[in-house]
């Protein structure tokens, strides 16, 4: 992999916030995101996994910036976009784009469909208002919308037709990238299934790089080439998808595979199971920030923190242990989770099945 395939790249990017100032004393600082290393390559759907609260969607508003990091490098197609002025952004902005996770709020109620999606190309002084509005035809066709769609107001679409109005405007300037901060969450399974194999398409159609954020890990093995899973603001595992999940190096990412319901009767829990509740992330573990739940970790592991590794040229984690440890029989993915997996990837091959057979059949939702 050449650098000229790295399309964003995180240089131990961080990201703090300040949430109390007292008079005397320290601030209380949070680290949202705390020393991220990423290589995200061009044309690949790229996910980022892990618990509420460890920082993914703080992390995904640095990649747009959204938000200014607080240290650290932010790279996008060979040029450090971390430290830009915001009026020198505004040409990153037409090529990296954000769908957001609540289709509800990030559409303004008071503007129509038609105007909300034409929003970016006026700002961005792309095209006459004719050719506008042709765009924005265009777009709606796309995403299984009807151009009468473009008089209506958001609050007259369900929550599926809200999430389409956002990828509408998301590709409205043509990007080469879309971050989605779980923007399937907050959907019904079927519609999720529907927005996913959108998503597919248009990627494979105008040739996209995909940053996906999710909690569903089936979602995330679907669709995805590369996972980063992240926890309490820093990146402790990367790995091609099924390596990853067949393979796990870190007791965490384990876990979190360990975790996924199986709908089998008789079925126990798997030995490796996280103890207790995150850590204060205003108050941090020293060493390993895992350690405090691991019930592999060692003295080493509560003085020392590890750093993220490369082990085999496309698979990293950041344990101590991860060479003395054989989590990839904790639980045999392809087996013991067949009924869960095949009722979820059907779920899939049936909604592209059927959007793809009946024009303009997304629509009903």
């Amino acid at each position: 992999m050449t650098k000229t395939d790295i399309i964003l790249e995180t240089l131990d990017v961080k990201r703090h916030f300040v949430t109390a100032r007292p008079i005397f004393g320290a601030p209380t600082i949070v680290r949202a995101v705390d020393g991220v290393d990423l290589q995200i390559h061009r044309g690949e759907t790229f996910a980022i996994v892990g618990e509420s609260g460890c920082g993914k969607s703080t992390l995904a508003r640095l990649l747009t910036r959204l938000l200014t990091p607080s240290d650290g490098t932010i790279i996008y197609d060979g040029n450090d976009i971390g430290e830009l002025p915001e009026h020198e952004l505004r040409g990153i902005r037409r090529d990296i784009q954000i769908i957001f996770q609540d289709p509800f709020s990030s559409l303004n109620p008071s503007m129509t469909v038609g105007a909300l999606i034409e929003e970016p190309l006026r700002v961005h002084g792309i095209g006459d208002a004719q050719a506008r509005r042709g765009t924005v035809a265009k777009l709606l066709s796309k995403v299984g919308l009807s151009i009468m769609s473009a008089d209506r107001y958001p609050h007259e679409f369900s929550g599926g037709q809200r999430q389409r109005i956002g990828i509408a405007r998301a590709l409205a300037c043509g990007p080469k990238v879309i971050i989605g901060d779980e923007p399937v969450s907050a959907l019904d399974v079927s519609i999720q299934a529907q927005i996913i194999n959108i998503l597919e398409n248009l990627k494979e159609e105008f040739g996209l790089t995909l940053v996906f954020i999710a909690h569903d890990l089936a979602v995330v093995r679907h669709m995805s080439d590369r996972v980063a899973v992240m926890y309490l603001g820093q990146i402790v595992e990367i790995g091609q998808v099924e390596d990853l999940f067949a393979r796990p190096k870190h007791p965490y990412t384990a876990a979190i595979i360990a975790a996924i319901p199986v709908p089998q009767i008789g079925t126990k829990l798997d030995s490796v199971q996280p103890v207790g509740d995150p850590p204060n992330p205003i108050d941090m573990p020293n060493g390993c920030r895992f350690h405090p739940r691991c019930q592999f970790a060692q003295s080493r592991c509560r003085i020392e923190a590890p750093k993220l590794r490369d082990t085999n040229g496309a698979h990293s984690v950041a344990c101590h242990r991860f060479d003395e440890l054989n989590l990839s029989g904790i639980r045999n993915l392809p087996n013991t989770r067949r009924s869960s997996a095949r009722t979820r990837f059907e779920l899939y091959r049936t909604a592209r099945a059927h959007s793809d057979g009946v024009k303009d059949a997304p629509t009903t939702i």
